[in-house]
């Protein structure tokens, strides 16, 4: 079993996904996939939606507007993304940053981990590292096909390594490895009703 093979699998069961989409006026508008990605850290996207929508409503949709806004009202508008005083600081961070983006860059800011610079590489700039979430980890630890005790670092070379270096085909596993994580392969997993069943070691 690849992971070709299961990307296959769930693109034909649940289509393209066509992550991130990018509607809301922010400029540049890779700026929104930015802010979104930090948003995003420990809550839903529903959540992430309502505080990107607050900041689109008081004209924060761009760097410079997020050094200039005072932090308590940044905060105060990206509130139902929760941890929101955090976030407020990081995105401060993020907005003050200058140099060269790339991976070793951005986790030198204050507040950027590893899922969230690979987030911002992959969806804004176009370049080919692969998202690890905690659904990635769930789902292919019970296929069997990465340990449970594996790091961030381990599992996102185990799958760069085993799939083409295309920066579409990630985006896409990415968001049909959510979309399983969401409707099947949850903390109690529905298995008899999941598109990878017969390819799962826990079933």
């Amino acid at each position: 079993m690849s992971l070709l093979k299961i990307y296959q699998v769930l693109l034909k069961y649940f289509g393209p996904q066509d992550w991130w989409p990018m509607q809301r006026g922010f400029h540049p508008r890779k700026w929104e996939v930015e802010v979104g990605a930090v948003l995003t850290q420990n809550t839903s996207w529903k959540n992430v939606e309502i505080a990107l929508r607050n900041l689109k409503e008081a004209g924060i949709v761009s760097r410079e507007s997020v050094r200039k806004i005072p932090e308590k009202r940044l905060a105060n508008l990206i509130r139902p993304s929760g941890y929101y005083n955090q976030k407020a600081k990081k995105l401060r961070k993020l907005a003050e940053f200058s140099g060269d983006v790339t991976r070793e860059n951005l986790l030198d800011i204050w507040g950027i981990g590893r899922e969230t610079a690979d987030s911002i590489l992959l969806y804004a700039y176009g370049k080919p590292y692969f998202v690890v979430d905690a659904y990635t980890k769930r789902i292919f630890s019970r296929l069997g096909l990465i340990r449970s005790e594996w790091n961030y670092e381990k599992i996102r070379e185990h799958f760069e390594k085993n799939l083409p270096r295309e920066t579409k085909l990630y985006k896409e596993y990415h968001a049909l490895i959510v979309e399983l994580g969401k409707n099947f392969c949850k903390n109690k997993p529905l298995c008899r009703e999941c598109p990878l069943s017969q390819l799962c070691k826990k079933v």
